[in-house]
C-alpha cells in the first residue's frame, strides 16, 4: 500500500486553487486523495466544514474575483439570519460590468448597481439591509418580515442588547434603493411590519398571525419586573392585560438547560400576576383557528 505524501501543516482549514502550486506543493495525485476536499472546480480544501456556511464561503474564496461579494441566502446565512431552510449553493454577486460567476454548486449573479459590502467573518459580504431585499423575491411576507426583525435586533445577553445588524432607517433607504427590481412589492408588505425586539422567526410568525386575525399586536420581548425584583423577557406580551405568549419549539424539548430556564420563567411570570399562553408549531398551522380564536376570546375578557 502506497503512503501518502504528507500535506503541508498550513494547508489545514484552508482552501486553494489546484493552479497554486506555489502554496499547496503537492502534486495534481495527491490533490485528489479521498483526505483532500473537492468543494468546487478547480478548489481543493482541508478540514473545513462544508455544512456550514462559512465553511462553504471559505472553500469558494480561491474562486471571488476583484469586487465580488457573497449575497442573497448565503449571506443571510453568514449573517446567522433566520432563513427558512438552508441554502447549500453559494450565491456570488459580481459588481456591475462583470459576468455572473458560474461553475458547479455556484449561483452567480450580476449588479446592476453597485451595492455595499462589509467584511463577516474575513469575507466580502453585501450588507445586510441590501441582503434583505435580494431575499424578497424568494421568501414568504411572513419569512421576509421575520429577516428584517433579525436583522434590526440585536443579540440580548440579560439585560444588555448588542449592536444590530443594521437600523430601521437603514433598511427603508435599502428599500427606497432597491427601486424597481424583482421584489418590491414583497419589500412594500414586509417593510411596515418589522419591529425591533423579536428574538426568533417563530415569534414573528405568531405576532403575524395575530395581527392579520384583527388581534391587537402583542409587544415582542417587553421587559417585565417579577415579584422576586427579577426582570424577564416573554416572547410576546399584552403588558396592558397582563398577558404573555410564550413560543415552545423543538429547542424547548431538545436543551435542558434552556428547558428549565423558560419554566423558571413562566412560573415567575404566572406568580406576579400574568397569564401565560403557551404556543406551539399546530397552534400556527393546523391548530391556527382555534388558537386565535382562544387568544381573541382572552382579550375580550375584562381586565382583572
Amino acid at each position: 500500500m502506497t503512503r501518502r505524501a504528507p500535506l503541508a501543516p498550513h494547508l489545514f482549514g484552508a482552501a486553494f486553487h489546484v493552479r497554486d502550486q506555489d502554496f499547496h506543493g503537492a502534486s495534481r495525485g495527491r490533490l485528489v486523495a479521498s483526505d483532500v476536499q473537492r468543494p468546487f472546480t478547480a478548489v481543493r480544501s482541508l478540514g473545513l466544514d462544508l455544512d456550514d456556511a462559512v465553511g462553504r464561503c471559505l472553500a469558494y474564496e480561491p474562486l471571488l474575483r476583484p469586487g465580488e461579494a457573497f449575497s442573497h441566502a448565503t449571506a443571510a446565512a453568514l449573517f446567522r439570519l433566520p432563513l427558512p431552510e438552508d441554502y447549500e449553493a453559494v450565491h456570488v454577486l459580481a459588481p456591475p460590468g462583470v459576468a455572473r460567476a458560474r461553475g458547479r454548486g455556484v449561483n452567480g449573479h450580476a449588479a446592476s448597481v453597485a451595492l455595499p459590502v462589509v467584511l463577516h467573518e474575513g469575507l466580502p459580504v453585501v450588507a445586510p439591509a441590501h441582503v434583505w431585499c435580494q431575499l424578497a423575491n424568494d421568501l414568504s411576507t411572513y419569512d421576509l418580515v421575520a429577516v428584517g426583525d433579525a436583522i434590526v435586533t440585536g443579540l440580548r445577553r440579560g439585560e444588555v442588547r448588542a449592536a444590530a445588524l443594521t437600523t430601521l432607517d437603514e433598511l427603508r433607504d435599502a428599500a427606497a434603493q432597491w427601486g424597481s427590481r424583482r421584489g418590491t412589492k414583497a419589500i412594500a408588505a414586509a417593510l411596515p411590519c418589522i419591529r425591533v425586539g423579536a428574538e426568533s422567526r417563530k415569534e414573528t410568525h405568531l405576532r403575524l398571525t395575530l395581527v392579520d386575525a384583527g388581534l391587537p399586536e402583542p409587544i415582542p420581548n417587553p421587559p417585565v419586573r417579577l415579584a422576586s425584583g427579577v426582570v424577564v423577557h416573554p416572547d410576546l406580551a399584552y403588558p396592558e392585560r397582563r398577558v404573555a405568549l410564550e413560543y415552545l419549539g423543538d429547542i424547548h424539548r431538545t436543551e435542558r438547560r434552556r428547558w428549565q430556564d423558560d419554566l423558571r420563567r413562566r412560573r415567575g411570570l404566572t406568580a406576579t400576576g400574568w397569564l401565560v399562553l403557551e404556543v406551539t408549531a399546530d397552534d400556527l398551522a393546523s391548530n391556527r383557528a382555534a388558537f386565535v380564536a382562544s387568544v381573541r376570546e382572552l382579550l375580550a375578557k375584562p381586565a382583572a
